[in-house]
Order: C-alpha cells, then structure tokens, then sequence
C-alpha cells in the first residue's frame, strides 16, 4: 500500500500499531478498529487496501 500511494502522489505518516502502543490507542480510539491497514484520508477512515476507495478520496 505504501507503494501505491507514492505512485499517486499522497504524502502519508506510517505507524507501525504493532510496536507503538500510543499510535495503537489513537487509531482505536479515532476508527474504533485494530485492524491493518487502516487509513484516514480527509476525515475518512479505509480500512484494509480498498483501492477504489482510496482513489475516490484522494482525488
């Protein structure tokens, strides 16, 4: 995903959820979900690599 991303263009923060408990307790509190990946684009949480998704919110 994070290669994806790039090709488009997007400019990301990664946090690895597995190994930094405050970025972990962000995302459940902000998505209520532990699931990976999960993204926030524009408000909007994807969760999973849902590619017409991320095209649809990022352009």
């Amino acid at each position: 995903m994070k290669e994806y991303l790039s090709r488009k263009g997007v400019d990301y923060r990664d946090f690895d959820v597995a190994t930094d408990a405050r970025a972990r307790q962000e995302m459940s509190e902000k998505t209520g979900s532990m699931a990976v990946p999960t993204l926030v684009i524009n408000g909007e949480t994807v969760i999973g690599f849902d590619r017409n998704k991320i095209d649809k919110l990022i352009h």
